[in-house]
């Protein structure tokens, strides 16, 4: 409850025990969200979040399953479902796995897609339904740079945001009617474990800002568009990327 007595509404944000997941989360319970707070298996992190955001004044519910796997989505968010629907998702779970596809493991492929793009489907198609009853939500999904241009290296990873991205636009599309907004934020290089070892000779000549952003930058951006400031805005893609790509 907040200070007038009415229920806070709730934020589901996936991958969000670590890095731009764990900002997001701390940036929406700073909002007066509670949250539902999906992550894979870093139980420590994951509770250090829910800490935080105990410390705001909000309540965490943490919720451990593979966003790829049907029956984990299915056995974790359908009983929750039941009882309360989401204002917010975040669709943040995804990692890389980077190679030059002509050496790419086949599991390597499919693991990044699946967990960027079965992860979308299977906890957005169950948390949706609850919001077109509704007729109120947002839907944040979190993609990349790389999956705008293309990236060397990333033929996986690229391939599975730009998945993402038409995903949303489509969506939006379906949706809109029933006042649920769809948006996605596309961070360029920020200083999370999956930057820690790339050069940074290497990259902040590319960078006009010439530094690497901060996942609280991302999380602000998400804040925004879960706000009523964002009423009129639905199927886009907003950049955090310093200009690195224009």
């Amino acid at each position: 409850m907040n200070s007038g007595g009415t229920p806070r509404r709730i934020a589901l944000v996936t991958g969000g025990s670590r890095g731009i997941g764990a900002a997001i989360a701390r940036s929406l319970a700073r909002d007066g969200f509670d949250l539902w707070l999906n992550y894979l298996n870093r139980h420590d992190a994951a509770a250090a979040v829910a800490g935080d955001i105990a410390a705001l004044g909000g309540v965490c519910r943490l919720l451990p399953f593979d966003v790829a796997s049907p029956e984990n989505v299915q056995s974790a968010l359908a009983p929750l479902l039941e009882e309360a629907t989401p204002f917010v998702l975040v669709n943040n779970a995804g990692f890389a796995r980077d190679g030059l596809l002509a050496g790419m493991r086949g599991e390597d492929w499919s693991q990044v897609l699946s967990v960027t793009l079965d992860g979308f489907f299977l906890v957005t198609r169950l948390v949706v339904m609850g919001m077109l009853r509704k007729r109120e939500g947002r839907i944040i999904n979190i993609v990349s740079t790389s999956g705008q241009t293309g990236l060397p290296g990333q033929v996986n990873y690229s391939a599975a945001k730009a998945g993402l991205i038409g995903a949303t636009k489509a969506l939006a599309a379906e949706v809109a009617k029933r006042k649920i907004l769809v948006n996605a934020v596309s961070p360029g290089f920020i200083e999370t474990e999956m930057t820690k070892d790339v050069p940074r000779e290497r990259i902040l000549p590319i960078i006009p800002l010439g530094r690497l952003g901060t996942p609280e930058e991302v999380a602000e951006v998400v804040s925004f568009l879960c706000s009523d400031r964002a009423s009129y805005i639905t199927g886009q893609l907003i950049a955090v990327n310093g200009g690195s790509y224009m």
